[in-house]
């Protein structure tokens, strides 16, 4: 598939919270067999901080939930990309959104926790990993990736 035009919004209403979860259900819960119990779990609240990104029709392609962890570290989790987008830039866009939100919260340093066969894409995405965190799990192993991100004077003042 080649590239797309994507764009991203930072999710506010119950609808593109919905559209979250769709993303989120198709991927790990059907396509990896994770149980909805374990992959929605006590962080997706209402206040949950989530990208959402749609394709030039405005059909959700794919998601990220952030989480803070103090004030200059954050985690991108649940990263998601419907299997039809992926390849075409929608999960670029995810993760520069992400970042980019970050960047506008002071937050530096963030980590993401990579299923091993997605550390190749985080990589080019400026991440580094550390492959002495690597577990494996019984349906795939994970790694953690870092990255420190550039703060602007402009944007963290």
């Amino acid at each position: 598939m080649g590239t797309n035009t994507f764009h991203a919004i930072r999710v506010t209403e119950y609808w593109q919270r919905a559209c979250v979860y769709y993303i989120r259900l198709d991927e790990f819960v059907h396509e990896f067999s994770i149980g909805v119990r374990h992959e929605l779990d006590e962080r997706d609240t209402p206040d949950t901080p989530y990208i959402l990104v749609f394709d030039e029709e405005d059909k959700p392609a794919g998601t990220c939930r952030l989480h803070i962890l103090d004030e200059t570290h954050a985690k991108i989790e649940r990263v998601s990309v419907l299997k039809q987008y992926r390849g075409s830039g929608a999960g670029r866009t995810v993760i520069q959104a992400a970042e980019l939100w970050l960047k506008e919260l002071g937050i530096q340093n963030v980590l993401i926790n990579s299923r091993e066969g997605a550390v190749g894409f985080y990589e080019k995405q400026g991440y580094k990993t550390d492959w002495e965190t690597y577990q494996k799990g019984k349906l795939f192993g994970t790694v953690d990736t870092y990255k420190t991100l550039n703060l602007s004077p402009e944007i963290h003042s």
